[in-house]
């Protein structure tokens, strides 16, 4: 039974420390985060309706929107511009620090 607790104790701080690191960072988004403002505005508040606001979304969605762009199973072919040349942390980063701010 002990051992039972220690390994289940085990995995879930190796699972912990998983989803720690996956989630980027704000700081490194935000200096990123320039090509984003011309249509989504600098905070991830867009004035134009077409062109979705950013920010207060989910980051992992936020994340998850960035690769469909680049990988093409999401089909827009400015954002698939964008994001061509975004590594996995730029994405994690620019979807943390538009999670991070306020919708208006």
């Amino acid at each position: 039974m002990k051992k039972i607790i220690v390994i289940g104790t085990a995995i879930a701080m190796f699972g912990a420390m998983g989803a720690a690191q996956a989630a980027g960072d704000a700081a490194a988004g935000k200096a990123k985060s320039a090509a984003c403002a011309g249509c989504h505005g600098a905070d991830g508040n867009s004035v134009v309706p077409t062109f979705p606001k950013l920010a207060g979304q989910h980051a992992a969605y936020l994340e998850a929107q960035l690769k469909a762009f680049k990988s093409g199973a999401r089909a827009n072919p400015i954002m698939k511009g964008q994001a061509a040349a975004l590594s996995d942390a730029d994405m994690a980063n620019l979807a943390a620090y538009f999670a991070s701010q306020t919708a208006k």
